[in-house]
């Protein structure tokens, strides 16, 4: 398979010894910088520290990049370190997109640089006006915007890559037939990413408390007086009271990640089964299925233990992972369903 798409690649113009260049190198740094940044939003929420700095674009009065070290304290700290880096992933983004203007003859790749400024741009001002509003609403959206960013960053990372100049990416038709499949199971992250964040930024204790059960039960009583119960013993815990919304939705959250990992088993037997020895999407598929495994197990640390903030933490930084993870493989298989471009438009980089 390898010597035939390198034989493809040759004939339609694609260099098979393409190099890697500034605009990858760019949005690989792009990519690593939001990863953290994503990481350290986590421990702000994780933390309950999401208004230690009540104003914005000022941080207390002074310019954010003016700040007095000596005053990052406490929740101050977490919460501006995530304004500073925010404000370089910006600045790393626009110099992304003047690179790509400048370097990139595709005219698709282009846009999804113009694509990565507008996100960048309207990630900021959600965060802004999530502090200016106050409204833990429009932190769900500014989570569910981040992934989405750092997705579009390691897309514009691979196909500015080598492997992708070189044709690999495409004419594989056992790779494209999973595609829908593999499709399902992003469509599915974001219906987690979207009840995960609803659950975060409701900034209340554990709905349910117990993992693999839920109060001793595979789905819990939540009548009137099953709730009393569970709120009386909740408050000699001294734990706020829940409502019978809230621990449906930790229900369906449990729920989607079983449909999930049973997509994404399905996905690696079928990998196994139609691919050779040594083709890449066996590798990918088995690292998806260990990664949602393990992403099981965060989960249910998180809930032994009574939602740990570094535990969380890590929990959300993996589904994000899993997110952007996501969205390559199915381009990448969107790809591999695709003949290889014309010559014409098979072009890399300047030199």
């Amino acid at each position: 398979m390898g010597t035939a798409v390198t034989t493809k690649a040759k004939s339609s113009g694609i260099s098979t010894h393409a190099s890697v260049g500034t605009v990858h190198r760019i949005a690989l740094i792009g990519s690593v910088a939001t990863f953290f940044l994503i990481i350290i939003g986590g421990l702000v929420t994780s933390k309950g520290v999401g208004m230690s700095v009540p104003d914005w674009p000022t941080t207390y009065g002074y310019n954010m990049f003016l700040f007095p070290y000596s005053k990052w304290v406490g929740g101050i700290f977490w919460e501006h370190s995530h304004r500073l880096l925010a404000s370089g992933i910006g600045l790393i983004t626009l110099v992304l997109a003047g690179v790509t203007f400048w370097k990139e003859k595709r005219s698709w790749v282009k846009w999804l640089a113009v694509a990565a400024v507008l996100g960048v741009i309207a990630q900021g001002i959600l965060g802004g006006l999530r502090v200016t509003l106050y409204k833990d609403q429009i932190g769900i959206f500014h989570a569910a915007l981040a992934q989405s960013f750092f997705g579009l960053l390691l897309v514009i990372t691979a196909v500015t890559g080598r492997e992708f100049l070189c044709g690999s990416w495409f004419a594989d038709k056992v790779a494209a037939s999973l595609r829908w499949l593999v499709l399902a199971g992003l469509i599915l992250t974001y219906f987690q990413l979207g009840v995960a964040a609803t659950i975060r930024h409701q900034h209340a204790p554990l709905a349910i408390r117990d993992f693999p059960t839920a109060y001793g039960t595979l789905i819990p009583d939540t009548s009137d007086s099953a709730l009393a119960r569970i709120n009386g013993e909740r408050a000699n815990d001294q734990m706020a009271p829940v409502s019978a919304s809230q621990i449906y939705l930790q229900l369906l959250h449990r729920a989607g990640a079983l449909v999930l990992l049973l997509i994404v088993i399905s996905t690696a037997l079928l990998a196994v089964a139609r691919t050779p020895l040594g083709h890449w999407i066996r590798a990918w598929s088995l690292l998806w299925v260990g990664a949602i495994l393990l992403q099981v197990l965060l989960g249910a640390i998180t809930i032994w233990s009574n939602k740990a903030a570094d535990v969380a933490t890590s929990h959300m930084a993996l589904g994000a992972l899993l997110t952007a993870f996501g969205i390559l493989f199915t381009f990448r298989l969107f790809c591999a369903a695709c003949q290889l471009p014309d010559p014409s438009h098979s072009a890399g980089v300047r030199s």
